[in-house]
């Protein structure tokens, strides 16, 4: 059975694969943080990124440096087919354990 993916893994996950080819480390943060409220660090964010490339989940390649940048180069990752599934299974499973609960209810 494949390691379970993180919260951060799919959200990034999921960020990449919505940015498509303009997606890089701080498109993905900003992403996150606009669609959850969810202010991730750029270390953490980074790590998770690097967790899933090691799993051939996502892939990267380095853009051309850029003089906004300093001369520095983009890091551009996007989603493998691998990386696909996994997400997919990760919001299926998501669903599952959710399905029925009445989140309207206030507790005891």
């Amino acid at each position: 059975m494949p390691e379970a993916l993180s919260d951060l893994e799919v959200l990034a996950l999921a960020a990449v694969e919505r940015l498509g080819p303009e997606a890089y480390g701080v498109r993905v943060r900003e992403d996150i943080r606009e669609r959850t409220g969810r202010s991730v660090s750029v270390g953490s964010l980074y790590r998770a990124i690097q967790r899933l490339e090691d799993r051939g989940l996502v892939e990267s390649r380095v853009g051309e440096p850029t003089a906004v940048r300093g001369g520095r180069a983009k890091k551009h990752v996007a989603t493998t087919s691998e990386g696909r599934a996994a997400l997919s299974e990760a919001v299926e499973s998501f669903r599952r354990m959710i399905e029925g609960l009445d989140l309207g209810a206030e507790a005891g």
